[in-house]
């Protein structure tokens, strides 16, 4: 299932509506979606190697407007949340969260793990809705996320203007083996967001 949709994503990034489709992925990524809008960033750029600021803006507006959604949700639609926690296997540690945010240093915690699941292969949807569940502050949470998804998406599109094919051919050889272990991070209890608690 998730090479087809990885596959998709691929093959929208090289169709005349490329960057609607970026747009909408990045979009729904942020608080439900499993594929990164980074692959399809790569082949954009190497497609338009002179519109990778235009591609790195798209994706950093619609995941930002994502997140937005997602902590929303967070925050009035709670079965729903919790139904896309539990598909990532993570409802008890968000609850330990909300315990963890109400003690001293929990802001402090939680903007630093919002950093990181803005900027890394982290679950950010899940941070984004955990963010409206526990009642993080809505401002910072905006600014974090505008921050943090726009280094990462500007990095990637960056590297692919600079490295164009080699980075593409780099990400089309290892396809499987990354969207394996990015899913596997992803849904693997070992990863950093249970091993915070």
């Amino acid at each position: 299932m998730l090479k087809n949709l990885f596959d998709k994503c691929v093959k929208l990034a090289s169709s005349k509506l490329a960057n609607y489709a970026l747009g909408f992925v990045s979009f729904i990524e942020s608080f439900f979606f499993p594929v990164p809008p980074d692959l399809m960033i790569v082949p954009m750029v190497v497609a338009k190697k002179e519109n990778y600021l235009k591609i790195f803006l798209i994706a950093t507006i619609f995941s930002v407007l994502g997140g937005l959604v997602g902590y929303m949700l967070g925050v009035f639609f709670l079965d729903i949340s919790v139904a896309i926690i539990e598909f990532y296997g993570y409802e008890e540690k968000v609850f330990q969260v909300q315990n963890k945010i109400s003690s001293k240093g929990g802001f402090l915690f939680w903007v630093g793990i919002m950093f990181l699941a803005g900027f890394t292969p982290l679950p950010f949807k899940l941070f984004t809705i955990a963010s409206g569940i526990v009642g993080f502050n809505i401002v910072v949470f905006f600014f974090i996320c505008l921050i943090t998804r726009g280094l990462r998406f500007f990095i990637v599109a960056y590297l692919t203007y600079l490295f164009g094919n080699k980075f593409s051919n780099f990400i089309e050889k290892k396809r499987c083996a990354m969207v394996y272990r990015w899913w596997n991070f992803h849904c693997n209890d070992s990863n950093f967001f249970i091993l915070a608690f």
